[in-house]
């Protein structure tokens, strides 16, 4: 019997913890979609301050601790937990920072202020997510990226961590969801961006304004295949990433049962 297939699921938000956008449900079904068609399915998350650690039995993975991510010269210790996801036998991995990601509220203050620190939070996450990874020693054979905050990951796995054994085979998914805010990641977002000394500003070009449609065309640029989340997707990305040599693209589908999903899935790890 051929050995399953591995699918990690990185995004900003999902059904029951976090649900920001509808596509947070549609994770959580192809997450468990996925795991009931053969196969082996992580996902990762933020563990933002709003998510209910006792309620949602998260608990902390000792043999995980000790990672400290690197970003713009500040050594940030990441601590990871883990919660069951309800109806399923697979694991969400929530990555959390004390000082980024505790606070009670997203992306803005309680007067609605968006947070000066959101560019390091995304960063943060970014860098950290594919660390964990590693820390895992398991290498997925499709990597699904959805939401704004994952926007960098296709990115980096096309470059920093292009060599990396654990992600030599991956393909990646990058899905293009609603666009959820209007503020600008700050303008040393790309300085920060820049986890590596081989990467330089200028390739980070589709990222420097630093808007949410930005991150998005980045992260749909770097991928092997894109989907479209959402009804409301912004109408340039549609028209932009619809049809794209060289990548599978799948279009948004009221009502659909995901099989396409699986399809795509299966296709990119053959």
């Amino acid at each position: 019997m051929s050995a399953k297939k591995r699918i990690l699921f990185i995004a900003n938000e999902m059904s029951p913890y976090l649900e920001l956008t509808e596509f947070s449900e549609t994770v959580n079904k192809l997450a468990i979609k996925a795991n009931d068609n053969n196969f082996e399915v992580r996902c990762i998350m933020p563990r933002f301050g709003s998510i209910n650690e006792r309620r949602h039995r998260l608990h902390e993975v000792v043999r995980l601790s000790g990672i400290n991510v690197t970003v713009d010269n500040d050594d940030l210790p990441l601590q990871i937990k883990v919660a069951s996801l309800p109806s399923a036998r697979l694991q969400v991995y929530f990555l959390e920072n004390e000082e980024l990601f505790k606070r009670k509220s997203l992306f803005h203050d309680e007067n609605d202020k968006w947070f000066e620190d959101n560019d390091l939070r995304t960063v943060f996450y970014s860098k950290g997510a594919l660390e964990t990874v590693k820390k895992f020693g398991w290498s997925p054979d499709v990597i699904h990226c959805s939401g704004w905050m994952t926007g960098l990951i296709p990115f980096y796995l096309k470059t920093v961590y292009r060599k990396e054994p654990v992600f030599a085979h991956s393909k990646i998914v990058y899905t293009i969801g609603e666009t959820t805010f209007k503020e600008k990641l700050g303008k040393g977002f790309i300085s920060k961006a820049l986890i590596h000394p081989s990467l330089k500003e200028k390739d980070l070009e589709v990222y420097k304004d630093g808007t949410n449609v930005a991150l998005m065309r980045g992260g749909a640029t770097f991928s092997d295949a894109i989907t479209f989340g959402s009804a409301d997707t912004d109408k340039k990305l549609v028209t932009e990433f619809s049809k794209v040599r060289g990548k599978k693209t799948l279009l948004f589908k009221e009502d659909s049962d995901l099989t396409e999903y699986l399809q795509l899935y299966h296709d990119l790890a053959s």
